[in-house]
């Protein structure tokens, strides 16, 4: 579990209205009135679980919750990767359709799968305490990437991933994996790949953990800005309902994902460009150590990677520190896609 920063417990309102928190509630704000609230969510069993653990807690503060599933057009495109097809928006454009016409009043993301901007009327209302961010190594036969043959082939479809597997491992082949979790884990026990890499905290909370033959650490693979994060999106505006949602957030997690998404946003971060960005509290729960690292997705130049540190209690400070990361990595020679 994350520790919880010291110092001010009040977040400052930015004025952007962006896929960073913009407008976060302390947790101490008084209780909302009951509502009646209906859940956008996609209908993938992690997606399903997501949003049913939101609607337990909401409605253990009273509230009338029900579930609206849905099929976006990330669910339906599978035979191309997602950098090719419309990157990560694919993913919640029609979860946002339905808040912006009435049919859903909140909808849960992974905030790995969130773009860096929102489209004007929306915002983020809540971000939640996160689960393992770290990257997971499945495999029938292996135990650890380092016990891979060579020339053993990796399924995924994350750039990310395929550019820093590339750089611990330049002798593997490194083919693409689309589908949720339930369909990647199917085409591996079909014997497709050796092993495909995958985000812990789906695996965590499907209850399949069972699954997992060894985990990255950060320092070796970096993970995605926002992974393990969930969020919870609502139009800009509707207050009752931020503050409904308001006792779900941590402050903590909040904070690491605003510097993560900050650095992504500055590079064009994408589906398009493989970046990586991940907060860790260190002092006490006062400063926040912040790593970012971008690849070149055609192999040519190395991998950049660097890290920053600062005191952070403020989403303008995790701004800041997110903006800092970026113009290191800019230095080191990142480039923003044209």
């Amino acid at each position: 579990m994350l520790a919880s920063p010291t110092g001010p417990s009040a977040f400052v309102r930015t004025a952007r209205n962006t896929a960073m928190p913009s407008s976060p509630t302390p947790t101490s704000s008084a209780p909302s009135a009951p509502l009646s609230i209906v859940i956008a969510t996609r209908e993938s069993r992690l997606a399903l679980w997501q949003a049913e653990h939101v609607q337990s807690l909401l409605r253990a503060r009273g509230h009338a919750v029900d579930l609206l599933g849905m099929t976006t057009k990330g669910d339906q495109i599978l035979d191309r990767t997602l950098s090719k097809v419309g990157g990560k928006g694919l993913f919640v454009k029609e979860l946002e359709t339905a808040l912006e016409e009435g049919r859903a009043h909140v909808a849960v993301h992974s905030l790995k799968d969130v773009p860096m901007e929102l489209p004007e009327g929306f915002e983020l209302a809540c971000v939640m305490e996160r689960e393992d961010p770290r990257d997971a190594f499945v495999s029938p036969r292996y135990a650890r990437l380092a016990d891979l043959p060579q020339g053993a082939v990796v399924g995924t479809s994350s750039l990310r991933r395929q550019v820093l597997l590339h750089a611990l491992r330049p002798d593997l082949v490194i083919q693409p994996l689309r589908g949720n979790l339930d369909t990647r884990l199917r085409k591996l026990d079909e014997g497709r790949y050796d092993a495909i890499v995958l985000a812990a905290a789906g695996l965590k909370r499907l209850g399949l953990e069972d699954r997992i033959r060894a985990v990255f650490e950060p320092d070796e693979m970096l993970p995605a800005a926002g992974q393990g994060a969930l969020g919870l999106e609502v139009r800009a505006q509707r207050h009752d309902l931020v503050q409904a949602v308001a006792p779900l957030a941590h402050q903590a997690t909040w904070l690491c994902v605003a510097a993560e998404r900050a650095v992504s946003r500055a590079l064009g971060g994408s589906c398009s460009v493989p970046l990586a960005a991940h907060g860790r509290w260190a002092d006490g729960g006062r400063t926040l150590r912040l790593d970012g690292a971008w690849g070149d997705p055609e192999g040519v130049r190395p991998l950049v990677r660097v890290q920053v540190s600062a005191p952070v209690a403020t989403l303008p400070e995790a701004e800041a520190l997110g903006s800092a990361v970026a113009a290191q990595l800019r230095a080191s020679g990142a480039q923003i896609p044209a």
